[in-house]
């Protein structure tokens, strides 16, 4: 994969804590439309790895760019309005806001627009038309003035993916979203993002592995803060260092 096909690229990326190394100089290429998931073994640094991508970290070394353009270094707040949204492995949404508020504020950042719940109604219409129609597309319109924070925990997960989206990103990170559910709502939450994914990148961490092989067609797989391999899912479950690193992980 060349740099031109990447939209997403890391590039000797490093993070250290104090004298702990947890990134040790991570390259990785993400192809504009693919679906590529970061596997490994509980402390291998994924969600770091996220971190830095999202800006929450700032890298000790390397770079790393989106849409040919450098990130490390911005804000979240930046990156985002620079195409990059991002959910996190525990549900981060408002609990005391309603669902659509949620998803409106999304919308509203977009826009660079402050949520002002005393905004004459007439020009919040069309956001509000927009995010009702985000909460259809994953079934939650009838919980549109429910508070947030007495949803379900897999409608809080939907929401959690539909505010991602509200940013209309290009390239979307997920962390973990099917994490702590149960099989029926797994596969609810598996065609929910192969839907809403469309036609944009997504990257994703997580554990399942019958949910990344059936949503990604790239894998890397990410141990000790190193990418030890990255391939189609079919050559990553057939690579015998993979095997060797996951011994006894049940991961291929």
């Amino acid at each position: 994969m060349t740099a031109a096909q990447s939209i997403l690229s890391l590039r000797g990326v490093k993070k250290s804590f104090g004298a702990l190394s947890i990134i040790q100089g991570v390259d990785l290429e993400v192809a504009q439309g693919s679906r590529h998931a970061v596997i490994g073994p509980n402390g291998a640094g994924k969600s770091t790895l996220f971190n830095l991508i999202s800006g929450a970290f700032l890298p000790t070394e390397g770079e790393i760019r989106l849409q040919d353009r450098r990130i490390s270094g911005l804000s979240p707040t930046v990156i985002n309005r620079m195409g990059l949204s991002r959910s996190f492995q525990i549900t981060n949404v408002f609990a005391r806001q309603t669902v659509l508020d949620n998803v409106m504020m999304g919308i509203l950042a977009r826009h660079g627009i402050r949520f002002n719940l005393w905004r004459p109604v007439g020009r919040m219409r069309g956001i509000r038309d927009e995010a009702m129609a985000l909460l259809d597309s994953v079934r939650l319109t009838h919980r549109s003035a429910s508070i947030a924070g007495d949803l379900a925990y897999s409608e809080l997960r939907a929401l959690e993916i539909v505010m991602t989206l509200a940013t209309d990103p290009a390239v979307v990170l997920l962390d973990e979203p099917t994490a702590g559910m149960s099989r029926e709502e797994t596969a609810y939450m598996v065609d929910l993002i192969r839907r809403l994914t469309e036609g944009r990148t997504l990257l994703m961490v997580e554990h399942d592995m019958d949910v990344v092989f059936g949503i990604c067609d790239r894998v890397s797989v990410l141990v000790y803060g190193r990418i030890l391999a990255t391939g189609t899912p079919e050559e990553v479950r057939a690579d015998r260092d993979v095997q060797t690193a996951y011994l006894g992980e049940g991961v291929v």
